[in-house]
């Protein structure tokens, strides 16, 4: 009988997973699904946060437990680790004498040394496979080293390709789970470090964890209440959970799939109606492919103060400053009630996004690389591509074709905030 780990990272669903539903009802194979909580997520950043904050890691919490009860369901289940993954893998491949060993390719300096140290110390195959993009690298109709620097040129190319994305349904049994590797063993914050954050009513939706949790948040969106329809329109507003789909924590984590997204929405504008605003969410689908191809083509570079574009970026390190704008202290209060929203919450709106990390930049001149830090620690849905690669486009050493682009917040704040709802409720809690 095959030994076979299937090592979970940003992939933390039973939906869409064209490899677990290759090993459907197989009885050949013995199947142990591995999950490990790295410690490294959780040591301070330089300015004295913490990496990974309590908001994103209480998420993560409650995504790892949904994922382990549904392998329950199904007679399979998940081991749930702590410890320097590298050790941790390699630990349990050798107590549980492995075959193989299936994960996710990821992208970055981090989780690729973890792939590099895993493959040095074992002697058995390790299989990585795409799984966070619409489309695959080998489906592009260029090579990474030839991926566009301007994100119009990458979608009008990608766009006609889209057909070929392709997804695939749940398995409804797995192969057997190996007994002795069974632990109702699970994580709490404390585990970490971390306290909870009290919960804030003002908060534009209650974020759960988990692939069930995700999969109910597509759903509402799309089909039940179908905000999808007005999406465009809305998209820019910063008050409640419809003017935005929110996906974005659970695509963040893998708990639900891109591919998935595009098919409901592809699906929805078969069945009830295509719009602009249907499109533009396909629209946003590919920005998110855009970077984590970006991330692939240029490796380290995108957490370099130069960026991709090796341009100098002036700026004073100024950790007092820095904090001001950290706590939503700046003085200016369209900055500070987003800021202060996040701090509140770990959820920011996309316009709120640009406008704080532009006024950091722009404004303040303090390097990047801690706003994108920052972001890092407190965001429910921080992935890493996107979160670097927006902060280098706003710093002006990314992928915007346009030189020195400003956002100026008191100007922002007349039109996206005209009659001050948004800084009413988080500079003084008015609704």
């Amino acid at each position: 009988m095959k030994k076979i780990i299937y090592w979970f990272r940003n992939d933390l669903r039973l939906h869409d997973q064209p490899l677990l539903k290759s090993f459907e009802s197989r009885e050949d194979i013995l199947l142990l699904p591995v999950f490990c909580f790295d410690e490294r997520w959780f040591r301070k950043h330089k300015l004295g946060f913490p990496k990974t904050g309590s908001f994103r890691a209480k998420f993560l919490i409650e995504t790892v437990n949904n994922l382990k009860s549904n392998f329950q369901k199904l007679g399979s289940d998940l081991l749930i680790t702590f410890g320097k993954t590298e050790d941790v893998i390699a630990d349990i491949a050798g107590k549980f004498s492995a075959d193989e060993i299936y994960a996710v390719k990821e992208d970055t300096s981090e989780e690729i040394l973890i792939e590099t140290e895993l493959k040095n110390r074992l002697n058995i195959p390790i299989h990585f496979h795409e799984s966070k993009t619409l489309l695959k690298e080998n489906q592009l109709p260029f090579s990474l080293k030839n991926l566009p620097d301007v994100f119009t040129n990458f979608r009008t190319m990608v766009e006609p390709l889209l057909y070929l994305v392709d997804t695939s349904d749940t398995p409804e049994k797995l192969p057997p789970f190996p007994d002795e590797f069974r632990s109702e063993k699970k994580f709490s914050l404390f585990d970490f470090g971390l306290t909870e954050s009290q919960k804030d009513e003002r908060a534009v939706m209650n974020f759960m964890g988990g692939e069930d949790e995700g999969l109910k948040r597509l759903n509402k969106f799309i089909w039940q209440d179908k905000n999808i329809l007005n999406y465009k329109e809305t998209r820019n507003k910063m008050i409640g959970e419809s003017y935005s789909s929110k996906f974005s924590p659970w695509l963040a984590n893998g708990s639900l799939s891109a591919r998935k997204i595009f098919s409901e929405i592809k699906k929805f504008e078969k069945e009830v109606e295509a719009n602009e605003s249907t499109y533009w969410l396909v629209f946003e689908l590919l920005w998110r492919d855009y970077f984590r191809f970006v991330a692939r083509k240029y490796g380290n570079k995108i957490f370099l103060k130069g960026g991709i574009k090796n341009k100098k970026f002036d700026c004073r390190n100024d950790p007092e400053l820095f904090e001001k704008w950290r706590s939503g202290k700046t003085g200016n209060d369209f900055v500070d009630a987003n800021m202060i929203e996040l701090l509140k919450s770990g959820f920011m709106s996309n316009r709120g996004r640009q406008n704080v990390a532009s006024f950091l930049c722009k404004d303040l001149m303090i390097d990047w690389r801690w706003g994108a830090g920052w972001f890092e620690s407190q965001l429910i849905d921080y992935d890493v591509a996107s979160n670097w690669c927006n902060w280098m486009y706003v710093a002006g050493v990314g992928n915007d074709p346009r030189t020195n682009r400003y956002f100026n917040v008191n100007k922002q704040a007349e039109i996206y905030d005209k009659d001050g709802s948004y800084r009413k409720l988080w500079l003084y809690g008015e609704t």
